[in-house]
């Protein structure tokens, strides 16, 4: 059996609640026969961290260690894998195993973030019994399939965002087919708002950005999309109610803001969640019956996905905006993205680990 090289791994844990984090190591899981082990070089800070911090989302298992955007060399393989070398650069992100078995119904249709054997990044345990622990640390241990080579012309400080919030926007894109001459709608230009813009514009779509903040129309523009809507302005709003064959849900909208976005759709459109609004949401039946709108949603993306996400990046130059914190200064970094202060993506560099 092959041994790991980092057999304790140096991090920065929650030890509760809240969005403080501390230097903590942990003993990772042996290394398995399939698994890779990565030392981490740069690593995301994305929405979910702050809500699972925060126990938004639930109860915690603290401590915990966070980050799923995770970018790094590899430093060790297990015996039977061979589609990574030591050495290569590689990202992960927010999901490390599924079964990826014929007889799954989630795995068998590409869904393999829904597998019930599914095991997530961080705040997540294997059937084993052990932890997972994410990216804010000094290495991680996972499963081979879920590691993806970064591409020779992505810069790796670069590909972090893209392991989550890449393939999180690209992924209903390519399920449901988006194409040249398809109208696209963003709502939310953030994190995940930026990247949508560009992967639908390299698709080919005509993308309109909507945000209550007229001075990203500028940058929204030079992104990609052909036109911004500026939320606030009722006029510019009614420009473009009916005409939408897509609507990307990116931001926590008010859950009584769904009836307005129904309105912007053409017949038979499709509104897209990627954000989890607070409540219920709610508009009238008649809404969707009279239009033949659907609403669905969308989480990470699976296998296939990432891979796409990532080559669609490289071949398009589609790279996320961002700001860079030394890890030591992970704490305030958070902070930075709680207060909705960050442009667009932060990402950690660990030079130093504290």
């Amino acid at each position: 059996m092959v041994q790991g090289k980092i057999n304790e791994i140096h991090g920065w844990a929650a030890m509760g609640p809240g969005l403080k984090v501390k230097p903590w190591s942990y003993t990772p899981r042996p290394l398995g026969e399939n698994d890779i082990e990565i030392k981490i070089e740069y690593s995301g800070i994305c929405g979910s961290d702050l809500h699972t911090l925060k126990e938004e989302w639930g109860p915690a298992n603290f401590p915990a260690i966070v980050g799923h955007e995770i970018v790094g060399k590899v430093i060790t393989k297990g015996s039977k894998v061979t589609e990574f070398n030591e050495g290569d650069v590689v990202g992960v992100g927010a999901q490390v195993y599924s079964c990826l078995q014929g007889d799954c119904r989630a795995c068998s249709h590409n869904l393999d973030p829904h597998c019930p054997k599914g095991v997530a990044t961080y705040n997540s345990k294997y059937a084993d019994g052990h932890q997972a622990h994410g990216g804010y640390a000094e290495a991680v241990r996972v499963d081979a399939n879920f590691a993806f080579k970064i591409p020779d012309n992505i810069d790796p400080i670069y590909a972090p965002p893209l392991m989550c919030a890449g393939v999180t926007v690209f992924a209903p894109m390519l399920r449901k087919g988006v194409k040249k001459g398809d109208r696209v709608g963003i709502v939310g230009i953030g994190g995940l708002g930026h990247l949508a813009i560009q992967y639908a514009n390299a698709l080919g779509a005509e993308v309109i950005a909507f945000s209550h903040s007229p001075n990203k129309h500028q940058q929204c523009l030079e992104l990609g999309a052909s036109r911004f809507v500026d939320t606030s302005d009722k006029s510019q709003v009614d420009a473009v109610r009916h005409t939408l064959d897509y609507l990307l849900i990116t931001s926590n909208s008010k859950s009584s803001q769904y009836a307005e976005f129904i309105s912007w759709m053409t017949f038979e459109g499709t509104i897209v969640l990627l954000a989890i609004p607070e409540g219920h949401m709610t508009f009238a039946p008649i809404n969707i019956i009279s239009t033949e709108v659907s609403i669905t949603g969308s989480m990470i993306g699976g296998v296939k996905a990432l891979k796409k996400a990532l080559e669609f990046a490289s071949q398009n130059n589609i790279r996320p905006i961002i700001e860079k914190y030394p890890i030591s200064q992970v704490n305030e970094a958070l902070q930075h993205m709680d207060q909705g202060r960050a442009r667009y993506r932060i990402v950690l560099t660990h030079e130093v680990l504290g």
